[in-house]
């Protein structure tokens, strides 16, 4: 009998394990709600186009590199698709520094160099703990994720949260297929 008690309370708390991750808002998470309602904007990004090798615990993208924990079902799924690539967040961070600094001298210096995208160049940083942000999800077409990045270059953690969107989902379509056929149409990005 104890052994029978046992076993089914083990089965219990391991089919929480075996399910999808679902993160419930923190108290830090109010900031990215609140950005969610005021200054939300969907976009449509192109999938990478080009050469994509997925092995191990790192994804490559042409000449760029992406690490991520072998156990992530989630961030190995988005890497293989395409949806998340180095030079995309390359030209986004580039984006952001550019809508978000006020220091014209900054913008100016920025547009004299010869690449300006090598100062926001994204290769090798390290995804982790990526789930899926219940709290933000509004359809069932579309489903937000939180992802944790390492850089070695700075001491802090960033997190992006990344919406997409498939036309063609409903309540009954595994995170697999959900992820297979849809598209990237939102990036924020925060430090920790």
């Amino acid at each position: 009998m104890k052994l029978l008690i046992s076993l089914s309370l083990s089965l219990f708390l391991s089919i929480n394990l075996l399910g999808q991750k679902i993160d419930k808002p923190g108290p830090k998470d109010k900031v990215v709600t609140e950005h969610f309602k005021n200054d939300y904007k969907k976009k449509n990004y192109k999938k990478f186009s080009g050469k994509i090798t997925v092995k191990d615990n790192q994804a490559q993208f042409d000449d760029k590199i992406i690490f991520y924990d072998k156990s992530d079902k989630i961030t190995k799924l988005l890497l293989q698709e395409g949806l998340i690539y180095p030079q995309l967040l390359t030209d986004y961070q580039m984006q952001k520094f550019l809508d978000e600094t006020e220091d014209k001298t900054q913008k100016r210096f920025l547009k004299l160099q010869k690449d300006p995208k090598a100062g926001f160049d994204v290769n090798g940083i390290k995804f982790t703990n990526t789930s899926e942000a219940g709290f933000l999800t509004t359809s069932p077409q579309v489903k937000r994720f939180k992802i944790q990045c390492k850089d070695s270059r700075i001491s802090s953690t960033l997190t992006y949260f990344i919406e997409l969107t498939n036309k063609d989902a409903n309540d009954k379509v595994s995170l697999e297929d959900f992820i297979k056929g849809s598209k990237l149409t939102y990036v924020y990005q925060r430090p920790e």
